[in-house]
């Protein structure tokens, strides 16, 4: 039996009935970073040290008779821009090479208290800023399904860990589309929350109004679990609300699934087309009722998000200063300090985003871009409104093609950009989303993207559990 195949309902089974210890599923998952990462590049730290003294402690209460929690003992790999206490957390930036967590985020803390072993933190694109996790300052994650194409960004690492059985489930941050991306590329279960479902705190901030936490899984009941035990509010993180998961038991027939028209323009990949189609049509052959309708402000979602998305990087990453924490270039000069550090410590992407950040809320420019992008996210949001009054969920493409060639986008940024339009404008609505294993186009998987409204995330993982049958 492969252990590192079992999903977290399986391997919880088995620890319970003693088919094998926590050391041994540990051990399993150690060996498969260690004999897979050198090709995929998924870790970034690999904390086999902390691992197996967590697995030691499962492994003692079941040897006392003591009942066990679902994800106690179960192996998972964290983000690396999600602090894990004692673990470095350099957000895969130069400047933050070194840095070691001084104390757990919210979601680590929880985790950490239900029993889970940590084999290690993964990759990201440099301050989950990017769409390939060609941006890392370290290593470029490859698609374990193609080892010359990516495995999607930013939580690339996080994917392709699950992807390549090298963690039972792993924890991302989704900015712009950062879980379900590369959910979609790496043929995974990826889930991004509602905004405020998941506590911040501990992740280092990317776009503080967008960022939110969420679950990479084998399965949408893997992703479930996951998020019921990091879900919840949080007084670190005011922005964080009281939630609580209640089950939702629905079938497909007799759903509502809206189809929004926007998202099949131009510029769709024709195979990734067929495969959503085709999935679509399988939803309502289950007896989902399928509605056609139109999302008219998604047009501005990609030109709003850009200038709300650098924008608040310009004001999070001020911060990294060389100063308090992070790389410190020596200079006579204060102002040197500054620059140099940030100049040395800051990869392209970076640079970029905050230059454009800072000149949107420069004086004279701060009412033409960011005010106006403001006023388009609140058009965007009530799109939405509109369309839940109509449905349940929205079904649509993931990414407008599949995992590309590494290198293929990466010197021209407008391109990169375009592969997060279809899951950008659900997040300037703070609303949840699923990414859900729907087909493949030749050896390249393609997801299903599956939306819901506010706090409804019951609906579409019970959704997302039916057709994951279909499919």
């Amino acid at each position: 039996m492969d252990l590192t195949e079992l999903t977290i309902k399986q391997a919880h089974e088995g620890l319970v009935q003693k088919k094998f210890s926590c050391k041994d599923l540990t051990l399993a998952y150690l060996e498969n970073i260690k004999k897979l990462d050198g090709k995929i590049n998924a870790y970034l730290t690999v904390t086999e040290y902390l691992a197996l003294s967590q697995a030691e402690k499962v492994d003692e209460k079941i040897g006392r008779g003591e009942e066990i929690k679902m994800l106690e003992g179960i192996p998972c790999a964290i983000k690396d821009a999600i602090m894990v206490e004692g673990e470095k957390c350099t957000a895969a930036s130069k400047i933050l090479e070194n840095y070691i967590a001084p104390y757990d985020a919210t979601v680590i803390k929880k985790l950490k208290d239900l029993g889970v072993v940590i084999l290690g933190k993964t990759n990201t694109d440099e301050f989950t800023m990017g769409s390939s996790t060609e941006n890392s300052a370290f290593k470029i994650t490859k698609n374990p399904h193609d080892l010359t194409r990516v495995a999607g960004g930013s939580s690339g690492g996080s994917a392709a860990a699950v992807s390549a059985n090298m963690a039972c489930f792993t924890l991302g941050s989704d900015t712009g589309g950062s879980i379900r991306q590369p959910a979609s590329l790496c043929g995974v279960v990826g889930l991004c929350p509602t905004y405020g479902a998941v506590s911040r705190y501990g992740l280092i901030a990317h776009a503080s109004s967008l960022d939110q936490i969420g679950p990479f899984a084998k399965t949408v009941e893997d992703a479930q679990i996951v998020l019921e035990a990091i879900a919840g509010r949080d007084e670190k993180d005011s922005t964080s609300k009281d939630y609580e998961f209640k089950k939702f038991d629905a079938s497909l027939k007799g759903i509502k699934i809206g189809v929004p028209k926007e998202y099949f323009a131009k510029g769709i990949d024709p195979e990734v087309e067929k495969v959503i189609r085709s999935a679509i049509e399988k939803a309502k052959k289950a007896g989902a009722e399928i509605v056609e309708m139109s999302l008219p402000s998604s047009e501005y979602a990609l030109a709003c998000y850009y200038v709300i998305d650098p924008s608040e990087i310009s004001a999070n990453l001020a911060r990294f200063d060389g100063i308090k924490y992070g790389l410190s270039e020596p200079s006579e000069k204060l102002l040197d300090v500054y620059l140099k550090s940030r100049g040395k410590g800051f990869g392209a992407e970076v640079k970029r985003r905050i230059m454009i950040g800072t000149y949107c809320l420069s004086s004279g420019y701060y009412d033409a871009y960011y005010k106006k992008a403001q006023e388009a996210r609140e058009l965007i949001r009530q799109d939405f409104e509109k369309a839940f009054k109509k449905v349940d969920l929205l079904f649509c493409p993931v990414s407008p093609f599949p995992a590309f060639k590494i290198g293929e986008k990466a010197d021209n940024p407008l391109a990169m950009y375009l592969a997060d339009i279809y899951t950008i404008p659900m997040k300037l609505a703070g609303l949840p989303g699923l990414s859900l294993p729907a087909g493949k186009i030749g050896s390249l998987p393609v997801g299903l993207q599956i939306i819901g409204n506010h706090f409804e995330e019951n609906k579409i993982l019970s959704v997302a559990q039916e057709l994951e049958k279909v499919l």
